[in-house]
């Protein structure tokens, strides 16, 4: 479960504790995997590998690669199956209740099997797992502008990077926006795709001190998208200790 408080700025906080229920072994949806790997196809690119689950709880989640081009120079990471259960939402939010989550990373990203063993290069995939899972695991949701930090207090997630949290974001490097955004699976299910930007410990708090609009404002002036910038100027570092 998850309880909600709020920060002097008025943006909510989620707090979420121990699960009550024990995990569920889930198995893989084909059909709504070549539903995800169609849209992500016709709206970015052809679908180069899937990173699948062996062993998985509350939804299993795959990965979907799209590699580097001339005019996308950087490597697309798309999360499949969270999108398959429904969010709880709050009220005026049901149009919000089916998500997937994308990123991406610079085209040098080493992305084989060996490396993944190496947390400086899994730690974007298993970002993307664990905030896919989120949700279900916690009965919350995910929607723009919610920060979540790497654990309590948030820790870098790798040796090789100060970043230590998420925003939620509306995508801002996929073109034309409405059609990546948005897949229509049935009357009743409407799978929206949001962006992951990793954020410094400074910028999170400074999301609580001044808001998820203001912060969202300095990260996008600064040209900081969803793609993974490991050492990337922290927009937010001259407001540390000024708070």
């Amino acid at each position: 479960m998850s309880t909600t408080t709020f920060s002097a700025s008025g943006v909510p906080i989620l707090h979420h504790e121990a699960k009550e229920q024990p995990a569920v072994e889930v198995h893989e949806n084909e059909a709504y995997l070549d539903l995800v790997t169609s849209h992500v196809e016709s709206t970015i690119g052809p679908v180069t590998n899937v990173f699948h689950e062996l062993l998985s709880d509350h939804v299993h989640l795959d990965i979907l690669f799209v590699a580097p081009t001339p005019e996308r120079n950087y490597h697309t990471l798309v999360t499949c199956g969270m999108g398959l259960l429904p969010m709880t939402v709050p009220n005026g939010a049901e149009d919000f209740r089916y998500a997937e989550l994308m990123l991406c990373l610079p085209p040098d990203w080493s992305l084989s099997d060996e490396s993944f063993r190496q947390e400086e290069h899994y730690w974007p995939i298993r970002a993307l797992k664990t905030l896919a899972r989120l949700p279900h695991e916690y009965n919350t949701w995910l929607y723009a502008a919610h920060t979540i930090p790497n654990g309590n207090p948030a820790e870098p997630y790798a040796p090789t990077t100060k970043l230590s949290g998420m925003m939620v974001s509306i995508p801002s490097t996929v073109e034309p926006l409405q059609d990546f955004f948005t897949l229509s699976v049935s009357a009743e299910q409407a799978v929206h795709f949001f962006g992951l930007i990793p954020l410094y410990k400074e910028e999170m708090d400074f999301s609580l001190k001044h808001g998820a609009e203001e912060l969202y404002g300095k990260i996008k002036n600064a040209g900081v998208t969803e793609l993974v910038q490991p050492s990337r100027k922290n927009v937010c570092k001259k407001w540390f200790g000024l708070f």
